[in-house]
């Protein structure tokens, strides 16, 4: 069978080489967030997170040398809980644009932005109610296992707030661990 008429082929040359702009991408994940009281939080938030993604190459590889690689938009729905200090419930829909580098191996890391909505139960004295925004800066690596098939680690930075839209607003803050399956076709 020709390569070029294979519908399934992801890359534009060979794996890690960068994706063709035709990409698209399914991720279930999961993980915790270690929460920490900064930035005017007052207390340290405790959750366990799952998400289930989707992803759609920007366009062909761009740049040149080490910076070679892929932008990416990306749709994900999360949820999870608060298990300290107390038990509540969250659910959240977070567009992001991540840039996968073109390695040309099997490793390829990326970098990754979202802002979006949360929906929550935690409430005062760090949050306001029911609504409010995320954001995610994230770091992190793929590992295809096969030529379609990802193993997924990342780090992400999570903020929530309701960006001052009542009080109080001193926001949820942590640092989030997620390992994950990513499926491209």
């Amino acid at each position: 069978m020709n390569p070029e008429s294979d519908l399934r082929n992801i890359w534009q040359n060979a794996v890690g080489e960068g994706f063709r702009s035709t990409t698209q991408s399914i991720a279930l994940s999961s993980g915790a967030t270690y929460g920490f009281a900064a930035f005017g939080g007052r207390e340290a938030h405790h959750l366990a997170l799952t998400g289930v993604t989707y992803g759609h190459m920007l366009g062909e590889v761009c740049g040149e040398c080490w910076y070679r690689g892929n932008w990416e938009l990306r749709l994900e729905l999360f949820t999870g809980a608060q298990f300290s200090p107390t038990t509540e419930w969250l659910v959240g829909l977070t567009p992001h644009l991540r840039y996968n580098f073109a390695t040309g191996a099997r490793w390829v890391p990326f970098l990754d932005a979202g802002v979006g909505v949360t929906a929550t139960g935690i409430g005062p004295p760090d949050l306001s109610g029911t609504f409010e925004f995320n954001l995610q800066p994230c770091v992190g690596v793929q590992y295809f296992i096969k030529d379609h098939v990802a193993i997924t680690v990342e780090a992400r930075y999570m903020h929530w707030s309701c960006a001052r839209l009542s009080d109080p607003n001193l926001g949820l803050n942590g640092v989030t661990g997620m390992l994950g399956i990513t499926r491209f076709f």
